[in-house]
């Protein structure tokens, strides 16, 4: 029988509804890896300090292995990460792709190598289909990054909510961001054991991206 399962986290709604579904799958998750910029402290792309993804592993009651790794590192450092998982008796690493194939392949590559399982729950799912579950479930989150080219600074520290599944479908953007239209911090759903609360700091931006900086409450 297989060991458990660790969870690539980036702490965004993808994140939150791969986990509710690979534990509906009957699969246990006792482990959160996360890869964040050792220069910043937050998870590239995303924005998120490192802090707020150790209080939603509180709230979801799973430990959170926060790893700080400059953009050159990546490879090895994640290497590093899935070879001691396999020497710890992990069976297998979730990820939250859909349908971006170079992306699963690369990953996929190197967690196999390792001698590890490589699972997908999210795979091959119609966004607009992954984006209505995850809100109808009650999971929330909020947007922390927008690319400018494909929205504007007005969806930043927008709730992902009925309202936001509504207006996502009117852009023509792919509904959960998978292309990086935007991305998203989750604090709310059956994940959860309780919300996790947060405020709005500054925004700010670079190379096309328009980012806000979620601080504990």
């Amino acid at each position: 029988m297989a060991g458990p399962y660790a969870l690539l986290w980036s702490g965004g709604k993808d994140s939150a509804l791969a986990l509710a579904r690979a534990r509906a799958a009957g699969l246990q998750v006792s482990l959160l890896l996360s890869f964040h910029d050792s220069e910043t402290g937050r998870v590239r792309f995303h924005a998120t300090r490192v802090g707020m993804l150790r209080a939603q592993a509180r709230a979801i009651d799973i430990e959170l292995r926060a790893v700080a790794s400059t953009w050159p590192e990546m490879e090895a450092r994640l290497a590093g990460e899935l070879s001691m998982l396999r020497a710890e008796g992990f069976g297998g690493v979730l990820l939250g792709d859909i349908h971006l194939a170079d992306v699963r392949a690369w990953y996929e590559e190197r967690v196999t190598a390792a001698g590890l399982e490589h699972v997908e729950p999210l795979w091959q799912v119609p966004s607009a289909d992954l984006l209505a579950e995850f809100v109808a479930s009650g999971g929330r989150a909020v947007v922390t990054c927008v690319e400018l080219a494909k929205l504007d600074r007005s969806w930043l520290g927008r709730i992902i909510d009925q309202s936001f599944v509504n207006d996502i479908a009117a852009t023509g953007v792919d509904a959960c961001g998978e292309n990086g239209e935007y991305h998203s911090f989750a604090f709310a759903g059956p994940v959860f054991r309780a919300p996790v609360r947060w405020q709005a700091g500054e925004t700010g931006g670079e190379d096309g991206f328009a980012q806000l900086d979620l601080l504990p409450l």
